[in-house]
């Protein structure tokens, strides 16, 4: 299981693809590429399965803006199937807090059907947690949401830079492993989504390369972007 150690700063900006031309050549002379980047000739896809309770807690706690909530998660990374990342993100004022866990195809489709007991074979006192919250608060799978990501690294105080591409709606199906399913776009107006996510402080240096005052900031969720259009 991998959790961080402290409550992060993330911001989010819409970008047009002008801007993003521009911040990425910057980055590109300046910052390294993400792991996952550099394995996959410069950008990786990414799919995520929302959770949510009977209420939808997590779609309606955001549009209300409230300052503690979290959201679940199944998420693979260019339709492998090998490891499905069970994550919940936690924000609280401004400040955010993730926990992921590693499962197999087979854990991740007992999710999907309900059968939240295979989360207690589990040792880790995350999968515990997450029995008692899925089970006691009927979460169900909600919606998909894709995307490409192109993701560049900074040391200091472990800066993450995002450009999340093309992102686009599952609609009504939650079928997290089909790689054949209708999908739509959800961001209207701008190209794509930018995310900077940082410890205590963002860099002077990074600051700079950014210009992030020039760009739309914004409290952007993609679970909610995808999600608007079925309720």
């Amino acid at each position: 299981m991998k959790v961080n150690k402290e409550y992060r700063h993330e911001l989010k900006y819409y970008l047009n693809l002008g801007d993003y031309e521009m911040l990425r050549t910057r980055l590109r002379l300046t910052m390294e590429q993400d792991r996952y980047a550099r394995r996959n000739e410069g950008e990786y896809f990414i799919r995520s399965l929302y959770f949510d309770d009977a209420d939808d807690s997590a779609f309606r706690e955001k549009l209300a803006g409230d300052n503690d909530r979290d959201k679940y998660r199944l998420r693979i990374y260019n339709m492998k199937d090998d490891v499905v990342k069970l994550e919940r993100k936690h924000k609280e004022a401004g400040y955010i807090l993730k926990e992921s866990l590693d499962l197999s195809r087979a854990e991740a489709e007992s999710l999907l059907k309900g059968d939240y007991g295979v989360l207690l074979n589990r040792e880790e006192p995350f999968a515990r947690r997450m029995y008692r919250t899925f089970s006691t608060s009927l979460f169900k799978p909600r919606v998909i949401v894709d995307y490409m990501r192109e993701a560049y690294v900074f040391p200091v105080e472990d800066v993450r830079i995002t450009f999340d591409k093309n992102v686009r709606t599952g609609f009504r199906s939650v079928d997290l492993f089909n790689p054949s399913i209708i999908t739509y776009p959800a961001v209207s107006g701008y190209d794509m989504v930018l995310e900077v996510k940082f410890n205590r402080y963002l860099p002077t240096y990074v600051r700079a390369l950014l210009q992030t005052e020039a760009h739309a900031r914004s409290a952007i969720s993609k679970y909610c972007l995808c999600r608007k259009y079925e309720l």
